[in-house]
């Protein structure tokens, strides 16, 4: 099976002070904003911030308002749900506690920066660092009234990016429903292929697409 061969993603490379840093990938550059130790992503809509410990244990609990502070963003009134919830920390809150630089690698909410407020309108989400084999899973949602925009598109382009620009991932995988055309799209327009197929026991055949270096 061939692979997506996209330009290689360079490491960060410096493009400004104040630890602003510019990241290339198929074709177009995010600009990455260092900031209390964490890397946030800006896209030409978006910023993608980093999802901290203190932020999942809110979200676990059903704290919105604590959630919202750290965020410094407003949650749509049904978002995140317990389904969305659930596939985003497909480890364990002790699991995640125990090493969240490991469970949590890669992992941002979607914010649009408004004139008058900063909403949140989905996430990003890797589940976990790549092992040895390199290869990570990428994973997203967007909220209902935000879907149909290309926010999905954006958010997830500028998060592989970085991720095939980190030294530890050398591939990016996803894993859809062949009848989730929306979905199927985003993969493609991000430089993903299908790799292969797999059959799941309760929700039957699922596609494999991957990006590599």
């Amino acid at each position: 099976m061939s692979h997506v061969h996209a330009p290689t993603p360079s490491a960060p490379l410096p493009d400004a002070a104040f630890g602003v840093r510019c990241l290339w990938g198929l074709g177009f550059a995010h600009v990455l904003v260092i900031a209390k130790g964490a890397m946030r992503l800006r896209t030409t809509r978006l910023h993608l911030e980093p999802i901290r410990l203190p932020l999942v244990e809110a979200v676990l609990r059903g704290d919105r308002a604590t959630a919202e502070r750290i965020a410094e963003a407003t949650l749509p009134e049904a978002w995140p749900g317990a389904v969305l919830v659930e596939r985003a920390f497909s480890a364990s809150l002790e699991a995640i506690r125990l090493d969240p630089d490991l469970r949590l690698w890669g992992d941002r909410l979607v914010i649009l920066d408004g004139a008058s407020q900063r909403r949140i309108v989905g996430s990003v989400v890797f589940h976990g660092r790549p092992a040895d084999d390199g290869i990570a899973e990428v994973g997203y949602g967007v909220e209902d009234e935000s879907q149909r925009l290309g926010y999905g598109t954006e958010a997830v382009l500028a998060s592989v990016d970085w991720a095939l620009a980190q030294p530890e991932c050398r591939a990016v995988r996803a894993t859809t429903f062949p009848w989730n055309t929306a979905s199927i799209r985003v993969l493609q327009k991000v430089g993903m292929e299908k790799l292969t197929t797999r059959d799941h026991d309760m929700l039957g055949e699922m596609w494999i697409f991957e990006r590599r270096r």
